[in-house]
């Protein structure tokens, strides 16, 4: 018995030290927003999925699930995303050995969005579904017709469209099946023999436009483009949901996708700042104590929170000018250190930063005006539309407030006001639920 045990035990090794012989490292460079990078030797089979949790953990992020590597094509201004089951080394393969392609680490809210809010896409007008559902699909329907290999619903609509080697644009109408993408020679006919074929998705990836306007020539900045992985000729095309694309050709895959952190969550021994194991505690003694009166947790947590507000100001009045008021100081102090704040950020840069992030309700961030240096603005997606909110200063008896209507809300400093507007929605036209962070690698 015990040569057998010993026997697998050095099969065991013999098999560890032959993989790992297997397995060779690559050096792989990653951006991130404000273009830093960072060079990490990896292995080769290493998915996209591993390469967001590895820089996860250097940097220090919160898990949410949103990090997303992308892979940019600067020359020709397009980016897709990377989807967590791929390969890296099979993308970078297909680069070329002087290629300027390169790989981008950020948030994309939107990453998943479609399996969250199906519904979201599939305009009525815009869909056409079995018989069998009657017309009418809930959530869960939609999903599960979806994941079928039998069955998808059809989108159709007009689309701009760019000829290779023509500059001009015209409008088409388009159908999406799950056998490809057509355009109708035709009107809106859908006849065989009116539709024409432009693209099936099994061998191809789908490209945003990074400036469609401006390279392009495109009527909108919302395009795509779609790329056969074993060619290098481009398609361009516009105002196209780009996800759905993807979606719809590797459905099952990006389901997994989706889910698979959820279940890790469950059957990793991990803890999670979310679990209900976590204890109040009050350090404003000699001894620290935990909080076992409910009641209690609420005013220790609002006198830690002025106590640290009153040690920033102090902080600072020594270092700042006589003129400038303890109020104003401490709203400097607070608000400059968010990672949702980024100072002197343009209306097209701010836009820009959350179009990249995702195009889902909430994503927001807080800038500088740019055209009154005393306030800053509050940059917010909904309905897929960028929306700009003046933050205006208000004093009222030597003392600085900040508000979004006019002074009706007022708040002492921007920390106060956007966790304010992360519970309530008030003015806004909904709450804030995902702030632009940038990260330097």
């Amino acid at each position: 018995g015990e040569n057998t045990n010993y026997s697998v035990l050095n099969a065991a090794k013999a098999s560890f030290w032959f993989h790992l012989f297997l397995t060779v490292l690559q050096v792989i460079k990653v951006y991130s927003e404000d273009n830093t990078s960072r060079a990490v030797e990896v292995p080769s089979d290493i998915t996209a999925r591993d390469i967001c949790q590895l820089f996860i953990l250097k940097n220090h992020c919160i898990d949410d699930h949103s990090w997303t590597l992308f892979e940019q094509i600067p020359h020709l201004s397009i980016e897709r995303t990377i989807e967590d089951h791929e390969s890296v080394m099979e993308v970078q393969a297909g680069w070329g050995m002087d290629s300027q392609c390169c790989l981008y680490f950020r948030k994309n809210y939107a990453k998943y969005e479609f399996f969250k809010k199906p519904l979201d896409f599939f305009p009525e007008h815009m869909v056409s579904v079995s018989s069998e559902s009657n017309g009418i699909m809930n959530h869960s329907q939609l999903i599960q017709t979806f994941l079928s290999s039998s069955s998808c619903p059809e989108i159709h609509g007009f689309l701009h469209a760019k000829e290779h080697g023509r500059k001009s644009w015209k409008k088409f109408y388009f159908v999406l099946r799950r056998s490809g993408l057509y355009f109708s020679n035709k009107g809106t006919s859908k006849e065989p023999r009116h539709l024409q074929f432009i693209a099936e998705f099994g061998d191809s990836d789908v490209y945003t436009l990074l400036s469609a306007k401006k390279v392009y020539g495109a009527p909108t900045d919302y395009g795509f483009c779609v790329k056969v992985i074993q060619c290098r000729d481009f398609q361009s095309l516009s105002v196209f949901k780009s996800c759905f694309i993807n979606d719809l050709t590797y459905g099952m895959q990006l389901y997994q996708n989706f889910i698979q952190p959820y279940q890790k969550q469950k059957s990793s021994p991990m803890r999670s700042i979310s679990e209900n194991s976590l204890v109040a505690m009050d350090f404003s003694g000699h001894k620290s104590r935990v909080i076992e009166n409910p009641s209690e947790v609420l005013s220790v947590a609002v006198e830690e929170g002025l106590s640290w507000r009153r040690k920033s100001c102090h902080r600072l009045s020594s270092h700042g000018s006589p003129s400038t008021s303890q109020s104003s100081m401490s709203s400097i102090a607070i608000h400059v250190a968010q990672p949702w704040f980024h100072s002197k950020l343009s209306r097209d840069e701010a836009q820009k930063l959350i179009n990249q992030q995702g195009l889902i309700d909430g994503v927001f961030l807080v800038r500088d005006s740019q055209s009154n240096p005393r306030t800053f603005v509050l940059s917010l997606c909904h309905t897929q539309k960028i929306k700009h909110f003046q933050i205006v200063p208000v004093e009222e008896n030597g003392e600085l407030f900040y508000s979004l209507d006019d002074g009706h809300t007022r708040f002492t400093d921007l920390l106060q006001l956007v966790e304010f507007y992360q519970l309530n929605r008030g003015i806004l036209p909904c709450k804030l639920k995902h702030h632009c962070a940038r990260i330097a690698l």
